[in-house]
């Protein structure tokens, strides 16, 4: 075997569409399929720990955690075979507790799992066309019941036992909603569906007889012992960004006067879409968990409602909504959140709430959340990072960071750090990259897509492209050792290209090598490989999903180590430079990082020289940004500085005032709080006085009662006696009787037969075992008399003892309130001035934070406003970037078809010679109006561009001066709020006119505050400031279009001497057929005249063949027969009419087609007509 050893130290991946895929195994650690495997993960320690599936799965169906969290319970189909496995999770690592893979019912797969509350035992439901629910005592591998839960092969999506009862099961599909309970053997069915069957998606138990159902139609229906109690509707509802965005757009249109719904000018149009939007399609609630304050379910893509019970019986109310947050990365954030909740579970506390989606993400939640923030919308969070949602693609790795970069069919690429165990970067993209590569300083990244090669920068927290290369479909490519090149596949060429300068060095085509040696792979296909950098390691993924070590050179023998590791075929792997870790993707969007070392020792030990390096990149633009925007932050803390302390000096001025007033108030409540204790005192004293002649009439009723009731019971215990002597003496009486009866028995019956023996020995058995009884009941009658009595007696005691019990806890909380009151007297006044001073810090800090809040909201609105007309503006950029990057792509492809129409050309050469008589006049005047066609075409859109670049630049002018409109709004805005200060500020100086001090220091602070020049000289410093960034902004931009605008003319030229290239081409092939023709005519003349000279012309008439075409064959045979010269010509004639008929209504066709044709510019269609005049013949 081999030596080489591989073990899974990480993995970044989920399977969303396993049944019941997230449990928690305790508060900080969760389970969910991962792979061919389950991971077992700490939340905070972020480790993980793997339980793999078994051997030759094809992957796993459906989980399950027993309520004592020590089993779980996994469906796998192995070799086509379904099969249950347990494990014991308490132990480590987790192992096998039992396999259930035997079954005497017909099954295909098994969709979902339950334990039983005292996890004994294990229900399963198979998937249609069985739809078997199996009961199984599974430790016991007995299987207890088998009922068939649809008859109509309808999917069925969940089954539960209920949380208090063994018996009791729920299952729910479409159609579906049925309660079995276990008796006697059989599943047996307790509830009868009533009205129109419903889509049932999931439920759950609330208690041990209430479910709650959620259908496809948004419809939660809560059933009480099978009967319906309680339903309600869930609609699907807006985010609250864009509800915002819906206002400011009518904000902004708000100067435009719109019709009324009862104006008669609102169309009928825009009724019906009014309520065709009212009635959207209802959300489908696919998972339910329940909590004990009430439940959580999902409400369509992306949210989350937790209901609370009412204080009615049987309602629900909802409490709270939760949405999955948007991921600005994404090339569509819109629809990022966007994503179906396939399962979700609390946490054993319920201070966490875990969901998983379609997406193949994990997000969680805090419940404590929901307390303190109970106004603003809540968010999931990620669990940890966003993994990929589909079948990755692409995996490499670099030297100097411990990076791995991939690539999937989601549209992303992602950057993961494998010695962390995190996800760096990510960014999505239109459309999907086939592969990427990282470059050995993992400074860059390549990636191949449809159309181009990008190469990118990884910034410090983005993926930009600098540079594209025009290799289509790229599906493989790398870079080199050392980094300075770089290879990229194209069919089967392999492009090499210079990382520093970018051009195309090299190109190779295939390889004729041959083959040094052929390994069996042992009934798999081997999907990827990769050698160690020692050269004595191998690994490979296989179709199966298995991951497979042997030892180079090849072993032809099974020499290999193989071990389980997706759910799917293996795409990609990659080692890294030192031998220590692999990494393997595969079409189920897992990441695995595995740990090699090998038995012997060798090539892994390997010590590292250097680390690994630290430094990342990042654009001038964005160090800029930063520092302007600490600038402005700086001297808007100043400004806050100064405001905030003149605002200290009054609010100080206000609180003492107040603290004067509040020390008289608090004074006298004093006073009168000191003649309230003295009056509660003499009251405490008449209360006690009463409870004690209380407590002495209480005890001697207490004494009467028990003297009563030892009589009582006494009488009963005599009357007991009595009647148990009675019954004795029956009882001997009865004994007596039967023994007289059995005497006789035995004289008369002597000579009887002895079956008759037997059958009186019957009845004397019966008779003795009456007589037991009667004295059972007897026995057990004595019992319950002196359990009754004992109980009695109990009970006494224990009322006597509650009643001492409860007038001295009253006493001793008497007391102690008594004693508490004069303690706390003593503390309030202690703590009302400690209070006093923690109220003042507080309100100031308060009204600071108020302050600051306002501020920097405002600062952020502003901020976020720039950058969305920046983004527009950049999205319009891109889009006529691609526009005309749509435009060179076309230009190529029918540069592409030229070549193709210029090789059939050279064939149709040889057919024109066919020919009989030239038509250059003809064609050389078709020419001619086609070029004139063609100008025209070419100024026509050349105007056409022109105009689109002046619409391009008005719209942007109209941008800027909307903008510039708008901040001049907020400068007015500002002034008018200076202004309303200053009136107040001036209004409460005019109160200070009687007293001149006062007013003279108030107008002093008036003008400090109002009138200060570093102010005034700080603010238009940075009004000039944002104006020059404006312009310059502005300028910056224009010469970006200036220079676009070079490019396009220069690549219009480009294109146009290309085509003036072909034509010229095309003018040269159509001299050298008139030369042929010529020739042609001359070897025609002379044939003829040969063939007349020799007398043919005779036999021809004879035969009678019509000679229409000289072909290739007749033409060099000398026994063709001819025609008389005068018959030739005529015939010659007619047919050159009709072709020039032919060319003429050709020609009329090809104008009407370049009247419809659309303006891209360019003559392509010039070849077309020309190629139809030689197809047209044949």
């Amino acid at each position: 075997m081999s030596v080489i050893v591989a073990q899974s130290l990480h993995i970044f991946g989920l399977r969303s569409r396993v049944a019941n895929n997230v449990c928690y195994f305790d508060e900080q650690i969760i389970i969910y399929p991962s792979g061919n495997s389950c991971v077992k993960y700490h939340l905070e320690q972020k480790w993980q720990k793997f339980i793999p599936g078994s051997e030759k799965s094809q992957g796993m169906l459906a989980l399950a955690m027993s309520p004592s969290r020590r089993y779980l319970a996994i469906s796998e189909t192995v070799q086509e075979k379904p099969t249950i496995t347990i494990y014991e999770l308490s132990s480590v690592p987790c192992k096998k507790r039992k396999v259930l893979s035997v079954f005497d019912f017909p099954v295909q797969e098994f969709v979902s799992l339950a334990f039983s509350p005292d996890s004994k035992y294990l229900v399963a439901q198979t998937g249609p066309p069985e739809s078997n629910l199996a009961y199984w005592m599974w430790e016991k591998q007995r299987t207890m019941a088998i009922v068939k839960t649809d008859i109509q092969n309808n999917p069925v999506y969940q089954v539960s036992f209920n949380p208090q009862d063994n018996t009791q099961v729920c299952i729910t599909g479409n159609g579906i909603f049925k309660l079995f309970r276990y008796t006697e053997g059989t599943l047996k069915q307790t509830n009868f569906q009533r009205g129109e069957p419903q889509n049932y998606l999931s439920h759950a138990w609330l208690t041990e007889d209430r479910v709650m159902v959620g259908t496809d139609t948004g419809k939660l229906f809560l059933f009480e012992s099978g009967d319906l109690r309680w339903e309600t509707s869930i609609e699907c509802k807006e985010r609250p960004s864009e509800v915002e965005k819906d206002e400011l757009a009518h904000e902004s249109e708000s100067l435009i006067e719109f019709p009324t719904a009862s104006s008669p000018d609102l169309s009928s149009e825009m009724l019906c879409e009014a309520v065709g939007q009212q009635q959207a399609s209802l959300p489908q609630i696919s998972a339910i968990a329940a909590y004990s304050k009430g439940f959580a379910c999902s409400a369509g893509p992306g949210v989350v409602l937790l209901f609370e019970k009412t204080e009615e019986k049987e309602g629900y109310r909802e409490n709270r909504e939760i949405r999955i947050p948007q991921d600005q990365r994404t090339s569509d954030p819109n629809q990022s959140d966007k994503q179906d909740v396939m399962c979700m579970c609390f946490s054993p506390s319920e201070e966490t709430l875990l969901i998983s989606t379609n997406k193949n993400q994990l997000y969680i939640f805090t419940m404590s959340s929901t307390e303190i923030i109970k106004g603003e919308p809540a968010h999931f969070e990620y669990l940890n990072f966003p993994l990929h949602s589909a079948a990755i693609t692409g995996l490499d790795i670099c030297i100097r960071k411990p990076l791995v970069a991939t690539c999937s069919l989601d549209r992303s690429v992602r950057i993961w750090n494998y010695e962390t165990n995190t996800l760096d970067l990510y960014k999505e993209y239109q459309e999907e990259a086939y592969a990427v590569s990282l470059h050995p300083t993992g400074l860059y990244v390549l990636a191949g897509f449809s159309d181009k090669l990008r190469l990118m920068n990884l910034l410090i927290d983005d993926i930009r492209t600098f540079k594209d290369f025009t290799v289509r479909g790229c599906r493989e490519c790398t870079f080199s050792n050392g980094g300075h090149l770089f290879a990229a596949v194209n069919g089967n060429v392999i492009h090499i290209y210079s990382t520093t300068s970018f051009e195309n060095v090299n190109n190779l085509k295939g390889h004729n090598g041959k083959i040094l040696c052929e390994v069996p792979t042992f009934d798999v296909t081997y999907t990827a490989i990769v050698v160690s950098h020692s050269g004595r390691m191998v690994f490979t993924g296989t179709s199966m999903g298995t991951i497979r070590s042997m030892k180079y050179p090849l072993p032809v023998h099974k020499e290999f180590n193989e071990y389980q590791a997706h759910a799917g075929p293996v795409t990609k792997m990659s080692i890294t430079c030192d031998d220590q870790f692999l990494l393997t993707v595969s079409e189920d969007g897992c990441l695995l990082i595995w740990k090699v070392y090998d038995k012997e020792g060798r090539g892994l030990k390997r010590e590292k020289e250097v680390g690994y390096a630290d430094e990342v990149l990042i654009t001038k633009t964005d160090m800029e940004e930063k520092t302007q925007v600490m600038l402005e932050l700086k001297t808007r803390v100043e400004e806050l500085k100064m405001e905030n302390e003149y605002q200290l000096r009054l609010k100080d001025m206000n609180y003492n005032e107040k603290m004067k007033e509040l020390t008289e108030k608090f004074i006298q409540e004093m006073e009168s709080l000191k003649t309230k204790n003295q009056v509660l005192k003499a009251e405490k004293e008449k209360k006690e006085l009463q409870y004690q002649e209380q407590l002495a009439e209480l005890m001697e009723k207490q004494s009467r009662e028990v003297q009563d009731l030892e009589s009582g019971n006494n009488q009963k215990l005599l009357l007991e006696y009595e009647k148990y002597q009675e019954l004795q003496v029956k009882s001997q009486r009865m004994q007596e009787e039967y023994e007289k009866q059995l005497h006789d028995m035995e004289e008369t019956k002597n000579q009887a037969l002895e079956e008759l023996t037997e059958y009186y020995e019957a009845k004397l058995h019966e008779k003795t075992t009456l007589l037991e009884e009667a004295q059972d009941d007897a026995r057990q009658q004595l019992q319950e008399f002196e359990e009754t009595k004992k109980q009695i007696e109990e009970d006494e005691d224990r009322e006597i003892q509650e009643i001492k019990i409860k007038y001295e806890r009253r006493l001793r909380e008497e007391r102690e309130s008594n004693l508490r009151l004069k303690g706390e007297t003593g503390i309030m006044r202690k703590k009302f001035n400690s209070l006093q001073k923690e109220i003042e810090e507080r309100s100031n800090d308060i009204e600071t934070m108020k302050m600051e809040q306002q501020k920097l909201q405002s600062v952020i609105k502003s901020l976020e406003k720039d950058i969305l007309g920046l983004k527009r503006e950049i999205q319009e950029r891109d889009e006529t970037i691609q526009d005309k990057e749509k435009r060179i792509y076309d230009l190529k492809k029918k540069n592409q078809e030229l070549e193709k129409f210029k090789f059939v050309l050279d064939y149709k050469i040889k057919e024109l010679k066919k020919q009989i008589e030239p038509r250059e006049n003809d064609i050389k005047a078709m020419k001619e109006q086609i070029q004139e066609m063609e100008r025209e075409l070419e100024r026509f859109h050349q105007q056409n561009m022109q105009l689109e670049l002046n619409i391009t630049e008005l719209r942007q002018k109209l941008k800027a001066t909307d903008r510039e409109m708008h901040k001049e709004q907020q400068k007015e805005r500002d002034m008018e709020a200076l202004v309303k200060r200053f009136k107040t500020d001036l209004h409460n100086c005019v109160g200070f006119i009687q007293e001149p001090k006062k007013l003279k220091e108030g107008i002093r602070e008036l003008y400090d505050k109002y009138v200060q020049q570093a102010d005034m000289v700080e603010i238009v410093g940075v009004d000039t400031d944002l104006q020059q960034e404006y312009t310059r902004q502005r300028e910056h931009l224009e010469r970006n279009l200036a220079t676009l605008k070079k490019k396009v003319v220069k690549e219009s030229e480009i294109h146009r001497a290309d085509n003036v290239r072909i034509m010229q081409e095309n003018v040269s092939l159509i001299k050298e057929i008139n030369e042929l023709r010529r020739e042609l005519k001359v070897t025609r003349t002379h044939v003829h005249d040969l063939q007349s000279a020799l007398g043919l012309n005779r036999k021809n008439k004879k035969q009678g063949i019509p000679d229409t075409v000289p072909s290739r064959e007749l033409l060099p045979s000398p026994s063709v027969l001819r025609l008389n010269v005068d018959e030739e010509t005529e015939r010659i004639i007619e047919m050159q009419r009709l072709e020039i008929k032919r060319l003429r209504d050709q020609i009329q066709g090809q104008e009407q087609a370049i009247a419809l044709r659309p303006l891209s510019g360019g003559r392509l269609p010039t070849l077309e007509i020309e190629s139809s005049h030689g197809t047209q013949p044949q």
